[in-house]
């Protein structure tokens, strides 16, 4: 149990870890912007200006256009009893609010949470996880998605997503300014400004690509920790761990997910892949490794 709770405090401080290397990566971006046109704090301060706009218009409407994004729609007590008797359980036993019950008319099994706080949350499933599932697999998939919940995963994931956008944002700027201005400051030609320009281009190139493998680690990591927290909440390794086997014998595609959700989701949503590149990109960690060491406990 110890290893557990090990486990879960580790993936919180790399969780963060990685995040401050996502605010390094915009403050560099924005820093060489600046000097382009000829004020670092300028940069600095457009970069943070535009980081701010966008992530409170993400935190307050990001839950709700991922909800659309998926195809989810609410259900009530009435359409699906046991979805809504199981979430509210688990929810007492968590010690958090009720979240909203949705579900994906798709024979795929999966399931995701989305929200910017507990009390602000959703946990969506397919119509082919409620028909696949017996009870203690479907509490062990909603006591999964209500660790996200609980430990605030919901919130760095979306702030992940906020901070890829932003690095993205920037970095396609710096191209055009360099594709389509030119500093009027006549030092320019000097050695230094040959060595910024070509700093700041391989990072406008390659911050994109570093800032998304940023992202999947971190939706890697916070499995994991779902994984032991959830089988903590139902004291039950188990049933989480049988849900995870017959996901991963699922030979449907969720129709409805994309690359900016399937981070969100328990298992990648996307066709599954073994070789190297895949994995590299990959949004979740080796299903069988997380069945291993659910077994283990």
């Amino acid at each position: 149990m110890r290893v557990m709770f090990d486990e879960v405090r580790s993936n919180k401080i790399r969780s963060y870890l990685l995040i401050f290397i996502f605010i390094i990566l915009i403050a560099a971006l924005g820093a060489i912007i600046g000097y382009f046109y000829g004020s670092i704090y300028f940069g600095l301060g457009l970069a943070l200006f535009f980081a701010l706009i966008y992530t409170l218009i993400v935190f307050n409407t990001g839950d709700k256009m991922i909800l659309g994004l998926s195809g989810a729609r609410p259900v009530t007590k009435k359409e699906y009893p046991y979805l809504h008797h199981t979430i509210e359980g688990l929810a007492i036993a968590a010690g958090i609010p009720k979240p909203k019950a949705y579900v994906i008319q798709d024979e795929a099994m999966n399931a995701f949470a989305t929200g910017k706080d507990p009390k602000n949350a959703s946990i969506t499933v397919t119509t082919g996880l409620l028909k696949n599932m017996n009870r203690e697999e479907l509490e062990g998939v909603v006591a999964h998605e209500m660790s996200h919940i609980k430990n605030f995963d919901i919130r760095v994931m979306m702030l992940a997503v906020v901070l890829v956008g932003i690095i993205a944002l920037l970095s396609h700027f710096f191209l055009r300014s360099f594709m389509f201005g030119r500093r009027k400051d006549s030092k320019d030609s000097g050695q230094l400004t040959i060595i910024l320009f070509a700093i700041g281009l391989v990072l406008a190139i390659l911050t994109p690509f570093i800032a998304q493998l940023i992202k999947l680690a971190i939706s890697r990591r916070r499995e994991y920790m779902a994984d032991a927290s959830g089988a903590i909440l139902t004291r039950y390794p188990p049933g989480l761990a049988s849900a995870l086997k017959k996901i991963q014998k699922d030979s449907h595609v969720l129709k409805s997910a994309s690359s900016a959700t399937a981070p969100l989701y328990i298992s990648n949503p996307l066709r599954k892949s073994k070789s190297f590149i895949a994995n590299l990109f990959s949004t979740h960690p080796p299903i069988e490794e997380r069945i291993r060491r659910l077994e283990a406990m």
